[in-house]
């Protein structure tokens, strides 16, 4: 079983455990190395998803715990554009809830604040897919964002320059 049915695997088990228990119905964005590989962007191996903390009540642990090894990452602390949903790929099979992974481009801009080498690597992958003009709508999008924690978009400005000279943005 390669690492794409894997982690379709345990979405699966999630929506069961979410039908079994009666949990209501929920929007769950995922990002990172595990958005590339359920989005057919990649195949490199990981098993850890990485996903938008919506606010989600408590009741959702139970869901999420099937996941194993997993992230929820505030939003105030993410490099992501306001509009992000509005680009993001709905997995279209689950029925107890809706899975969606992030766009490419914006996946791209969410690793530039950390730049180390397998963020390098999966970039260099995923820009053959990206639309330019929309990464730096994205990019300026997320400098533009009063609600991002001072420190990231200070990292983020960082990098920000390798990036674009790196990969031709």
């Amino acid at each position: 079983m390669n690492t794409r049915e894997q982690l379709f695997g345990l979405l699966d088990d999630m929506e069961l455990v979410v039908k079994i228990f009666g949990i209501e119905f929920f929007e769950i964005y995922f990002l990172g190395g595990a958005a590339c590989i359920l989005g057919g962007y990649t195949d490199r191996a990981t098993r850890d998803f990485d996903f938008i903390d919506l606010e989600y009540k408590a009741t959702l642990g139970r869901a999420f715990n099937i996941l194993r090894d997993y992230d929820m990452l505030e939003y105030s602390s993410t490099i992501l554009a306001p509009d992000f949903k509005s680009r993001a790929m709905k997995l279209g099979k689950y029925k107890e809830f809706n899975a969606y992974v992030l766009a490419p481009e914006d996946i791209v801009v969410s690793k530039i604040i950390r730049l180390e080498q397998k963020d390098l690597q999966d970039i260099g992958e995923l820009i053959v897919l990206c639309d330019k003009k929309l990464i730096n709508k994205i990019i300026s999008d997320v400098l533009g964002r009063d609600d991002l924690f001072e420190s990231k978009k200070q990292g983020f400005m960082q990098n920000l320059q390798l990036f674009r000279e790196q990969f031709d943005v």
